[in-house]
């Protein structure tokens, strides 16, 4: 037996909670009415209208929404709650692809679009790569979590090594050339925290 289609009243209610999805996003953002709707490029009315479940939105209109807040369009449809305090546990940190005997994590997760926060754990002798290396033009902090760490930076003919122990920490350009090597007989873990993030 076919479906049967969704009801009126039913189509009404996942308009209201699309407009309140969003608008818990956007708070969460500590975005305004209107700086969304520029963003997005639309009018704040619109929004408010979307918010308050009084219209709808195209694919479009929603995609341009939900990559505002760094969400996908799935995310606004989702039924799970929209919390303001996420736990990321360290057996559930995403890993990124590094170099051997390197294990790098995300920390930071969506919506947050203005930082990124990384974990980085090197087994003796491990390092970032042979070669030093920029990506884009932000600002960086590399913080020493436990063990010893050398930070190779500058321009690859003339780059200079800073010795950190844990606690330190050291802020560069991410457009600076850069290295790291644990250079110490233990494992060593760090932190990066880079704003605004910058492509892979």
């Amino acid at each position: 037996m076919a479906a049967e289609p969704p009801t009126e009243n039913a189509a009404e209610a996942d308009t209201v909670r699309l407009g309140a999805r969003i608008r818990a996003y956007r708070a969460m953002r500590q975005m305004t009415l209107r700086d969304l709707a520029g963003q997005a490029g639309a009018s704040p009315g619109f929004i408010s209208q979307l918010e308050r479940g009084r219209t709808s939105a195209s694919i479009g209109m929603l995609r341009r929404i939900a990559g505002v807040l760094g969400l996908t369009v799935a995310d606004l449809f989702s039924e799970g709650d929209v919390v303001e305090h996420r736990i990321v546990r360290r057996s559930d940190r995403p890993e990124l692809h590094t170099s051997p005997g390197t294990r790098k994590y995300l920390i930071s997760q969506r919506p947050l679009q203005n930082m990124e926060v990384y974990s980085g754990e090197f087994d003796p002798g491990a390092s970032t790569g042979e070669e030093l290396y920029t990506h884009g033009d932000s600002q960086e902090i590399l913080l020493v979590l436990r063990g010893w760490a050398t930070l190779w930076i500058g321009p690859p003919e003339s780059a200079a090594s800073y010795e950190l122990e844990t606690g330190d920490s050291i802020e560069y350009r991410t457009s600076t050339p850069h290295r790291v090597v644990n250079e110490g007989p233990e494992s060593l873990e760090v932190l990066w925290v880079i704003s605004p993030p910058t492509p892979s």
